[in-house]
């Protein structure tokens, strides 16, 4: 055990902590630590578990349960989409943060020209935003996450990683020469994650960029402007009706992009409205008085059902 631990802390001594600009995974070393990852610019990390059950945030998995128990999203690195969820069973409204990890700041999976967007595209559909690039340039994780899924695709994606965010997104960057992360690894927001590329169904060198929660598609420009290069806002609230019926009842079996049936998603964010506490309140009467739930306005102010209302606090109700 000492000698495996001294070789250990040897091999580490050479090399530089994994850090934001590692460079593509050459291997894997099994140690009575855990197993390490080596990139070939001499930095390494570890690997957590391969037991972990893919819930990063308990708030937002704990409400998509409450909505409907066939509610999932579970953690597989050998299945592109994992689920087949009906979002339109959707109850109650979700608060979702853009950046919902501490550490979290979005950066550009790639700054280039946009070529494609979401939508209709040659009679089917665009479930994502296309980058033009150079074969060899590098592509970035937008968000802090962790690598659910980085191998060759045969569904048309090509060479494709898919990364899962706190906030309960996952993004996808497809089409890439090369992967430079493998499954389970711990990912930093501007982390370099693959090199561009024309793999799979592609024509001419781009990076395909979706957004998806889980596993339905949206707009990667609801949430991303593409121009600027920037969140378009911190918050966004997810209900029903942005869902269509039976959303994603064909994701598992058509991974070609442009041919799952689905409604493009919409998401609007409301306009912000705040309620004072008065004397004799409760948040069941605050609900009804301003036709919301009880569980929207815990989710709204970081409160629980059970807490005291003070009054005169300003609760936020929209």
């Amino acid at each position: 055990m000492v000698c495996r631990l001294f070789g250990l802390f040897l091999l580490l001594s050479c090399c530089v902590h994994h850090g934001v600009y590692a460079q593509k995974a050459l291997d894997t070393i099994q140690t009575d630590l855990g197993k390490v990852v080596l990139y070939s610019n001499k930095s390494w990390s570890f690997l957590q578990e391969s037991n972990f059950d893919g819930v990063m945030n308990p708030r937002i998995d704990s409400f998509m349960r409450q909505q409907d128990p066939s509610f999932s999203h579970p953690w597989n690195n050998e299945v592109c989409f994992v689920s087949r969820n009906d979002l339109s069973k959707l109850k109650d409204t979700l608060w979702l943060k853009e950046n919902e990890a501490y550490d979290a700041q979005f950066f550009m999976p790639r700054n280039g020209i946009v070529t494609s967007r979401y939508g209709v595209r040659h009679g089917g559909k665009h479930y994502g935003i296309d980058i033009d690039l150079e074969t060899g340039d590098t592509v970035y994780a937008a968000w802090t996450g962790k690598v659910r899924y980085a191998k060759y695709n045969d569904g048309g994606y090509g060479n494709l990683v898919i990364i899962r965010h706190p906030n309960g997104l996952e993004t996808l960057y497809a089409h890439l020469s090369k992967h430079l992360v493998y499954p389970d690894q711990d990912i930093v927001a501007g982390e370099p994650i693959g090199l561009g590329g024309n793999t799979g169904h592609s024509f001419g060198s781009h990076l395909h960029f979706e957004t998806r929660f889980y596993d339905v598609p949206m707009n990667p420009e609801i949430l991303i402007d593409f121009d600027k290069k920037e969140v378009k806002s911190e918050e966004l609230f997810l209900v029903s009706s942005f869902f269509a019926p039976g959303a994603n009842t064909n994701a598992l079996n058509q991974e070609k992009e442009g041919t799952v049936a689905q409604t493009p998603v919409v998401i609007r964010t409301p306009q912000v409205k705040y309620y004072k506490v008065r004397p004799g309140d409760t948040l069941t009467k605050i609900a009804d008085r301003n036709a919301t739930t009880v569980s929207k306005l815990c989710q709204l102010n970081g409160i629980k059902p059970t807490s005291v209302l003070q009054v005169g606090r300003s609760l936020r109700i929209k």
